[in-house]
């Protein structure tokens, strides 16, 4: 009914600009017929004349010329709206609210970080930092980024990283004075630093061959942040996990000491995803295909 309505007050709108009926069907497509039958419905629905017509003219009446004061700069309003949005299409910008593991963050988000905001000066990034799983549509989030098994099944899932391994690590402060562990079950004699979503501790899994094994690992501390983790095991309070991309160079420089690298299996990485749409947002497309794994 309101769409009907904006539409004939619309027709109406051109009918009186143009003060022909011949020229606003020529301009609107429509036959003279239609048009006339548009507005006479229009003014029937109203109760009220709009239009004085002649046979050789036609002008809005007390009544029309009264609509026109507030109807004019409303659709003019709406046409600016309609514009605005076909630009967001065609040139990305507007705000994008993320919702992005802190790991994430770190691999995926900040190495493309500059080159994004250079290419796409006119969007703005909102980005929340959660490890946990987040209901984007309830949270009011247009995308976020997160391990593949976290994501919920409705959502559209764009892979952001290859298949990534845990890597099981501690000091050599740590090992200074203690055995590095050969299996998973060794675990149960060392401190381990434990890393937390809100719904519990996450458990270290393991396999090997036909074997599998999950710990919960046990320690004097546990946190809800990957970075406070690293940096108890750096500083020699226990064994702890992460993705073995961003320990690489620690590793290397033997600030760590990897273990049970033979029972850390790979599994699929981080993707960028979204509740399904029709049509996306020009500035969230140019960020997925920003981010997107190249083949």
């Amino acid at each position: 009914m309101i769409r009907n309505e904006l539409d004939d007050l619309a027709t109406f709108a051109v009918v009186a600009e143009e003060r022909s009926f011949t020229r606003a069907a020529a301009r609107l497509g429509v036959s003279q017929s239609a048009l006339s039958q548009t507005i006479r419905a229009l003014e029937s629905r109203l109760g009220l004349q709009l239009l004085a017509r002649t046979t050789r003219s036609v002008s809005p009446t007390l009544a029309g010329k009264a609509l026109l004061e507030d109807l004019t700069p409303a659709l003019e309003r709406i046409h600016a709206s309609l514009s605005y949005i076909q630009r967001l299409r065609d040139h990305p910008a507007g705000r994008i609210r993320l919702a992005v593991a802190r790991t994430a963050a770190s691999m995926v988000l900040l190495p493309k970080l500059a080159q994004f905001t250079s290419s796409y000066p006119d969007v703005v990034l909102e980005v929340t930092i959660s490890n946990d799983p987040i209901d984007l549509v309830a949270g009011e989030f247009d995308a976020g980024i997160q391990i593949g098994e976290f994501i919920q099944r409705d959502m559209v899932a764009v892979r952001v990283t290859n298949d990534v391994r845990l890597a099981v690590v501690a000091s050599p402060e740590y090992f200074r004075t203690r055995k590095l562990p050969r299996t998973p079950l060794d675990l149960k004699e060392h401190a381990c630093v434990g890393f937390r979503f809100s719904s519990g501790i996450y458990r270290w899994e393991f396999e090997k061959g036909r074997k599998q094994l999950t710990v919960n690992p046990q320690g004097p501390v546990s946190f809800d942040d990957p970075d406070l983790v690293l940096a108890a095991v750096l500083n020699g309070v226990g064994i702890g996990v992460a993705v073995e991309e961003t320990l690489s160079e620690l590793i290397a420089q033997h600030r760590l000491i990897q273990v049970l690298h033979d029972w850390c299996p790979t599994f699929p990485g981080f993707f960028l995803y979204y509740p399904s749409r029709r049509d996306q947002p020009g500035a969230l497309a140019a960020l997925i295909n920003t981010l997107r794994l190249s083949a």
